[in-house]
């Protein structure tokens, strides 16, 4: 994959050499997986730009898509799901859904090739591995370290969302300001600081995050006791 390696991966602590995994993932994540994952947050983020421009022209965004969203990044948290093929169902549901929304956006100026790339699972691997897809994707260092750290935010913004929807418990603001900024982490227009003030602003909803999650176990459950 990029830069002669055959993945990519600094997810989590425990990386290779502390800088991270390019020949398997020390997690036990394959290669094969690890681009089909990139894959996914690839088309996760167009799908995300074509949500946020469905909202800036008034109309409606469904639960089932922002279930999506959030169950995509989910799935790509390290060690969440190592399945090859749930990981090409989600890519290849994910090109149907962002079709249907294309087609009822009005502005589709200036949007981004995640957000209008769109093919059959043949060529899945060879998308994976363009130059464009994946963390090297970025040739900044700062700017990818930035956007990274805001996905991965969003990453665990999402684990607790899931986990809230499953109660039955949604937060409409939460999933578009989760859109809206995965959709950013393609603008190339913003700088350093914007996206250290993103960061922050993405720590503050994930704030917001665990007390959705807090509050859907405590309407589903009760209140904790103190029990023997």
């Amino acid at each position: 994959r990029q830069m002669d390696n055959q993945m990519f991966c600094y997810q989590c602590q425990e990386t290779a050499k502390g800088t991270g995994c390019t020949v398997s993932g020390v997690c036990g994540k394959k290669p094969e997986t690890a681009a089909l994952q990139d894959l996914l947050i690839y088309v996760t983020k167009g799908l995300a730009q074509v949500t946020t421009r469905l909202r800036a022209e008034g109309k409606e965004v469904s639960y089932d898509i922002n279930h999506m969203i959030t169950m995509n990044l989910f799935i790509t948290i390290t060690n969440a799901n190592f399945d090859d093929d749930a990981i090409m169902n989600r890519i290849a549901n994910t090109l149907i859904e962002k079709e249907k929304l294309l087609a009822v956006l009005s502005n589709k100026d200036g949007l981004s090739d995640a957000a209008t790339w769109k093919a059959d699972r043949s060529e899945y691997a060879a998308k994976a591995a363009a130059p464009e897809v994946g963390v090297l994707s970025t040739k900044n260092e700062d700017i990818r370290s930035l956007r990274e750290l805001i996905t991965y935010g969003l990453k665990g913004l999402a684990a607790y969302s899931k986990h809230a929807n499953a109660l039955l418990s949604d937060d409409a603001e939460l999933d578009a300001f989760l859109q809206e900024t995965l959709a950013k982490t393609l603008d190339d227009s913003l700088t350093v600081d914007d996206l250290v003030a993103l960061t922050l602003e993405t720590g503050k909803w994930g704030v917001r995050g665990m007390a959705l999650l807090d509050k859907a176990n405590t309407d589903a459950y009760g209140n904790p006791e103190v029990t023997t």
